[in-house]
């Protein structure tokens, strides 16, 4: 079995307060990838949103080999520093200067200028890999208990909610509020480019600040295998990690609720804009309710779990979200909803919002505390502690959000034939059925097979406590027959 953690202080509110506040860059980060990057380049810079989703398959391909490969270097990195924290530092400044430099690209023909999103979206994804997935894998080593994972998993989603929606109200009411010289504030370059360097700045110093905040604690954290591995046992490590059965279920979990999250968040550009053809005040009304939602989701994800046990819990509340989600245009194409510019209109997405992101959250929440189960689970089989390469399917799955959801939107914007640079006054209403014609079926899919995932993990309470017991008698043993040959060797006198 690999090293336990040395004996140390509990982890307190302001540590867990710093550890949280890394997602603050995720969020941002992702705010602007799945919100404002495909608008940007298709309807701001004019290029076809085909084209953009092409790009971003070519990244995703690419994002899944530099995952697993920053996790399973991170869980054996052996430095003065610990096994995370030089990832985690390393990160900040790189990962700044280029998300600047992918909203102010330089004048240029659409092909290379869709070559140049390409490989600045590759250097901001691989960077901040290096960041979350060693920052994540934390998790598993602050804490082994089975519901204090999910409260502080709790803390570090409500931080990339915060860093998220933080960074959109500030997109459309400063960057890209309409002015005398651009009336569509959405087409406003020089707009993009100024919340680039503004999201940027809040990423540089959330990354700091959590490394420096949770520094005094890698005394205390696990230590990497003794003795120096080849890359082919580095290599039989991973797959044989990999193979773990309720993992393989959680990376299904993941890929499918992050794609139809991610479908989800990139199309609310269009369908809040156009289809619902709100003005930047109500969404921003829309965007405090969701925040509150961040935080009411931490105290569903506890109460639920403990209530139901995290699969059953994750199962209910992320099927109630997506059905939620979807009644109101569900309702506008039934007629049953009020029209816009109603008066009922934002009170009630309001409440359909508020009830649709808590508990979408709080399974996000419950997914992530699921996975961290894994490890212990998983080191029972292979000897090994694999936080990072675990997490780093995490990771991949979290930026799909981003990554799958531009993806997808793009193919649907390309199917309706959304027109390209239109106003929300100009978009014909044909088109827009046929947008929640696509995005309902679509999301309520690919939530459905995620959900099947979910029914298949064999991890509970009981299960995670019995792993902890075994690895504690087998630490024990291991103590036990270390003292003994250390007796044995021991010169004995005349």
């Amino acid at each position: 079995m690999s090293d336990a953690r040395s004996s140390g202080p509990k982890v307190g509110l302001l540590s867990k307060l710093f550890y949280g506040s890394g997602s603050l860059a995720f969020g941002a980060k992702d705010n602007g990838l799945q919100t404002f990057l495909l608008p940007f380049y298709s309807q701001a810079l004019g290029l076809p949103p085909a084209w953009v989703s092409l790009a971003i398959a070519v990244v995703l391909f690419v994002d899944a080999f530099i995952d697993p490969i920053v996790g399973q270097t991170s869980d054996n990195l052996k430095s003065k520093w610990g096994r995370r924290h030089p990832f985690m530092y390393g990160a900040a400044l790189p990962l700044a200067a280029a998300y600047i430099l992918l909203w102010s690209p330089p004048a240029l023909s659409p092909v290379m200028l869709t070559l140049y999103m390409a490989v600045t979206l590759i250097v901001c994804r691989t960077f901040i890999s290096c960041y979350e997935i060693p920052s994540s894998a934390l998790v598993a080593e602050l804490t082994d208990n089975y519901d204090e994972r999910t409260r502080l998993l709790g803390i570090r989603y409500i931080f990339g909610w915060v860093g998220g929606l933080g960074m959109y109200v500030l997109g459309y009411n400063v960057f890209l509020k309409p002015s005398a010289t651009q009336p569509n504030g959405l087409l406003n370059v020089e707009g993009y480019a100024h919340y680039g360097i503004a999201a940027a700045a809040l990423m540089l110093v959330a990354i700091i600040v959590s490394s420096m905040g949770t520094h005094r604690l890698i005394p205390f954290l696990r230590k990497p295998p003794e003795g120096a591995r080849s890359l082919m046992e580095l290599g039989k490590d991973m797959v044989s990690t990999l193979r773990h059965r309720s993992f393989l279920m959680m990376l299904g979990v993941g890929l499918f609720s992050a794609m139809g999250q991610g479908v989800g968040f990139t199309l609310n550009f269009y369908i809040l804009n156009y289809f619902w053809h709100l003005t930047t005040g109500q969404i921003t009304v829309l965007i405090i309710q969701s925040a509150i939602g961040a935080f009411a989701s931490t105290v569903v994800a506890a109460m639920v779990s403990k209530r139901f046990g995290k699969k059953n819990a994750a199962i209910y509340l992320m099927a109630f979200s997506v059905l939620v989600g979807a009644l109101p245009m569900t309702l506008r194409l039934l007629g049953f909803f009020p029209e816009n510019g109603s008066a009922l209109l934002v009170p009630l997405l309001l409440v359909f919002g508020s009830f649709s992101s808590s508990t979408g959250i709080a399974a996000s929440i419950l997914v992530s505390s699921m996975i961290a189960d894994v490890v212990e689970d998983s080191e029972l089989t292979t000897g090994q502690r694999s936080e990072g390469l675990f997490f780093s399917a995490a990771a991949f799955v979290n930026k799909a959000v981003s990554g799958a959801g531009i993806l997808s939107a793009g193919l649907i914007l390309g199917i309706i034939q959304f027109p390209v640079g239109a106003s929300p006054d100009q978009v014909d209403q044909g088109v827009l059925h046929n947008l929640a014609l696509l995005y309902i079926p679509v999301t309520l899919g690919l939530y459905s097979v995620a959900i099947y995932f979910l029914t298949q993990y064999r991890i509970d309470r009981a299960t995670h406590e019995a792993n902890l017991q075994r690895l504690s008698d087998a630490a024990a043993a291991g103590e036990l027959a270390a003292e003994t040959a250390g007796l044995s060797e021991t010169p004995r006198g005349p």
